[in-house]
C-alpha cells in the first residue's frame, strides 16, 4: 500500500504560516534555554572535534556548498539577510565593544620599532610586532 504524502506545497506553506506566528515563543523558550546550550555545548567539544576530523568531511562540506550554490547564497541575502543587516549590526554593537576592547586596548599599548623611509624592508617588523600582539592577547583571551 502506498504511503499517503502530503503535497509538499501544502507542508510548505503550513511551516512557514507556523513558524511565522511563533516567533515570540521562539525567543522565550531559547534564552530560556540558554544555560542548558552553554553547558552541553561546552561539553561536546571532543565530538566536535571528532566529526571536524571524520574521515570524507571535506567533501561533505565542499558538496554543501555546491548544493546550495551562488543562486541560493545571493537569494537568502536579498529575501532575509538585507532587511536583519541593520538590526543585526545595531543589537551587537555592545558585543562588538566587548570583544574588540581587549584587542584596541593590546595596540593602543605598543610601542613599535622606529618606521624607516617607505618601501624599507625592514618596516614588516612592525607589522610583525602587531601581529604577535594580537595573536598573544587572542591566546590568552582563549586560555590557549
Amino acid at each position: 500500500m502506498p504511503l499517503n504524502v502530503k503535497p509538499i506545497d501544502a507542508s510548505a506553506t503550513k511551516y512557514a504560516d507556523n513558524a511565522s506566528r511563533a516567533a515570540t515563543e521562539y525567543a522565550v523558550n531559547a534564552a530560556a534555554g540558554a544555560e542548558a546550550w552553554a553547558r552541553q555545548t561546552a561539553a561536546s567539544a571532543d565530538n566536535y572535534g571528532q566529526a571536524i576530523a571524520a574521515s570524507g568531511i571535506k567533501n561533505r562540506f565542499r558538496s554543501g556548498v555546491v548544493k546550495a550554490g551562488a543562486a541560493k547564497y545571493a537569494r537568502k541575502i536579498n529575501d532575509v539577510g538585507k532587511d536583519r543587516y541593520g538590526p543585526g549590526v545595531s543589537a551587537g554593537k555592545d558585543d562588538y565593544k566587548s570583544g574588540s576592547e581587549p584587542y584596541f586596548s593590546t595596540l593602543a599599548s605598543l610601542s613599535l620599532s622606529a618606521r624607516k623611509p617607505k618601501g624599507d624592508p625592514a618596516n614588516y617588523k612592525r607589522v610583525e610586532e602587531v601581529g604577535k600582539a594580537l595573536n598573544s592577547k587572542k591566546l590568552a583571551l582563549l586560555g590557549g
